[in-house]
C-alpha cells in the first residue's frame, strides 16, 4: 500500500529528475538555431561552430556508461548531484565564453554533466515508483526526454530572437541551482550490487565510443573514406570488442554481457538505435528547413515544429500505461511504423512553397510515434534486468540512443551534401528530400525489431535464460494464468 510520505516522494522524484533530464535532453539540439549569432560575436570557422554542437554529444555518448557506473559505486543521488552540478556550471561557463575555443570546452563538460545525471534520472525514478505506478510514472520520464530533445530548436530559436544566444546557456543556472538543494534533501540514495569499479571497463568503454563517435561526427567533414574517420571508427570498434572481452572475464563487470542474451534487451537497444537515428537526423535538417527554404527567422522555425515536438507531452503518459497492462511490443512497433510513414509523408510533400498546413499532420504523426516508444522502451529494458542492475542497463541504452543519434545526424547530413546544399532554396529542399528516405528505411528496420521482443516478460533476466516466462496453467482450470507486462512488476 502507498503511504502518503510515499506518494510525496515520488512526486519529488518525479520532478526533480524530469526538470533535470529535461535540461540535458534539450541541450543535445538547442545550440544548432544559434549558430549564425554565436558566429557574429565570437568568430570562428565552420568547423569550431560544428564543435559548439559536437563537443557536447561526444562527452555524452562517451561517458554515459561511466555515468551510470559510478552512480552505481558511490551513490545514485550523491553522483546525480555532482553530475547537475558540472552541468549547472558549466552552463555558466559557456553564457559567458569570450571566444569560441573556451565556449567548446564549455560544451565539453556540459556533455560530461549531462552523461552522469541522465542514467541516474531512470534508476532513481524506477527505485522511488511503487510496481504499480511505474508504467505511468515511465510515461511521464518518457514524455519529458522526447520534449526535451524535439523542443530544442524551438526553445533556442525564441531565446536567440528574444534576448541573447548567451541565455541558451543562463537559463540552466538557476534552474541548477534550484534542483541542487532539492536533490539533496528529497531524493533517496541507493547503490549498485557493484562494490569495486571496473576501472579497465570504464577505460576501454570510453576509449572505444569516443573513437567511434569522433569518426562518425567528422565523416561529412573530412569525407567518409578518409584516414582519419576509418582510423578513428576502426580504431574504436576495435577497442570495443577489447571492452567486449574484458566484461566477459570482468569478476565485477560495468556492463554485463549477459544482458545481451535477453531478446528484450538486445532489441529494444536495436530499435532505440533506429529511432534515434531517425528522429535527430530527421529533425536536424527540418528544423532548418523552415530558415533555409522557406525563409522564416529562429523563432517562427520552432514554432513550426510544435505540432510534431508537442505529441510526446500527451501521448507518452497514456502509452507508459498501456504498456504496462498490455506489453510494450505493439506499441514500440507501432510507434515506429508511425514514425517511418511520416517522414515517407513528409519528404513526398516537402517543397520551397509547401503550406505548413500540408506538414501538421504529418508533424503529429511523428510525435505521436516517438512518444508511443519513449516510455514503453525505457520499461522493457527495465523489466529485462534485475532491479539493483537498472544503472547499468539505462547507462547502456542511453549510450546506444546517443550514438544512434550521432550517426544519424552525420549519415543524414552526408546524403543531404551529395544532394543538396545551402546555395537556393531548392538546393536545400532537394538535400532534404533525398536524406529523409534513409531515417524511413532506419526506422522500419527498428519496427521490425519491436516486433522481437517478447509479448510477455518475466521480472528480470534469469541469468543466462531468456527473460520471457511461459505463460503456467491456472490451477484447477487448465487455462494459462499471463505473466505480467514489462514495467509492472519490477
Amino acid at each position: 500500500m502507498t503511504t502518503p510520505a510515499k506518494s510525496r516522494a515520488t512526486v519529488w522524484t518525479l520532478a526533480i529528475t524530469g526538470a533535470a533530464l529535461f535540461m540535458t535532453a534539450l541541450d543535445n539540439l538547442v545550440v544548432g538555431v544559434a549558430l549564425p549569432s554565436i558566429r557574429a560575436d565570437l568568430g570562428g570557422s565552420i568547423e569550431s561552430l560544428e564543435w559548439t554542437v559536437n563537443a557536447y554529444t561526444l562527452a555524452f555518448a562517451v561517458l554515459l556508461l561511466t555515468g551510470a557506473a559510478l552512480g552505481d559505486r558511490f551513490g545514485r543521488r550523491r553522483m546525480f548531484t555532482v553530475g547537475l552540478g558540472i552541468f549547472t556550471a558549466a552552463s555558466a561557463l559557456a553564457a559567458v565564453a569570450p571566444s569560441i575555443d573556451v565556449l567548446i570546452a564549455a560544451r565539453a563538460i556540459q556533455g560530461i554533466g549531462a552523461a552522469i545525471v541522465t542514467p541516474l534520472t531512470l534508476t532513481l525514478v524506477s527505485a522511488a515508483v511503487p510496481p504499480e505506478k511505474r508504467g505511468a510514472a515511465l510515461g511521464i520520464w518518457g514524455a519529458i526526454s522526447g520534449l526535451g530533445v524535439a523542443v530544442g530548436p524551438f526553445v533556442g530559436g525564441a531565446v536567440v530572437e528574444g534576448v541573447s544566444w548567451q541565455w541558451i546557456f543562463w537559463l540552466n543556472v538557476p534552474v541548477g541551482l534550484v534542483l541542487l538543494p532539492l536533490a539533496l534533501r528529497r531524493l533517496g540514495e541507493s547503490y549498485g550490487p557493484d562494490k569495486a569499479l571496473d576501472l579497465p571497463g570504464l577505460a576501454l568503454a570510453g576509449a572505444g565510443l569516443f573513437g567511434l563517435t569522433f569518426g562518425i561526427i567528422r565523416g561529412e567533414a573530412l569525407g567518409w573514406t578518409s584516414a582519419p574517420v576509418v582510423g578513428s571508427i576502426v580504431a574504436g570498434l576495435g577497442v570495443l570488442a577489447a571492452f567486449v572481452w574484458w566484461e566477459l572475464r570482468a569478476p565485477e563487470p560495468m556492463l554485463p554481457m549477459r544482458f545481451f542474451r535477453s531478446r528484450a534487451f538486445s532489441a529494444t537497444n536495436g530499435l532505440s538505435f533506429a529511432m534515434f537515428f531517425g528522429t535527430f537526423g530527421a529533425i536536424f535538417l527540418l528544423s532548418q528547413f523552415f530558415q533555409t527554404a522557406q525563409g522564416y527567422g529562429p523563432f517562427e522555425a520552432g514554432l513550426r515544429t510544435l505540432p510534431w515536438t508537442a505529441m510526446p507531452m500527451f501521448v507518452a503518459p497514456v502509452a507508459g500505461v498501456l504498456g504496462a497492462r498490455f506489453g510494450t511490443r505493439p506499441l514500440m512497433a507501432a510507434g515506429l511504423a508511425m514514425q517511418a510513414v511520416a517522414l515517407a509523408w513528409i519528404g513526398l510533400v516537402s517543397a520551397v512553397d509547401t503550406p505548413f498546413v500540408a506538414l501538421i499532420a504529418p508533424f503529429m504523426l511523428a510525435g505521436a510515434g516517438m512518444a508511443l516508444v519513449f516510455p514503453t522502451g525505457a520499461a522493457t529494458v527495465l523489466a529485462s534486468v534485475r532491479p539493483e542492475e537498472a544503472g547499468k542497463a539505462s547507462g547502456a541504452t542511453n549510450a546506444v540512443r546517443e550514438i544512434g543519434g550521432v550517426m544519424g545526424v552525420a549519415v543524414l547530413a552526408t546524403v543531404f551534401s551529395a544532394n543538396g546544399g545551402f546555395e537556393t532554396p531548392q538546393a536545400f529542399t532537394d538535400g532534404v528530400v533525398a536524406a529523409l528516405p534513409v531515417a524511413v528505411a532506419v526506422l522500419a528496420v527498428g519496427a521490425v525489431l519491436a516486433l522481437l521482443v517478447p509479448a510477455r516478460m518475466g521480472r528480470y533476466a534469469q541469468g543466462e535464460n531468456e527473460t520471457v516466462r511461459e505463460p503456467s496453467p491456472k490451477p484447477g482450470t487448465g487455462r494459462a494464468e499471463p505473466a505480467p507486462a514489462p514495467g509492472a512488476g519490477l
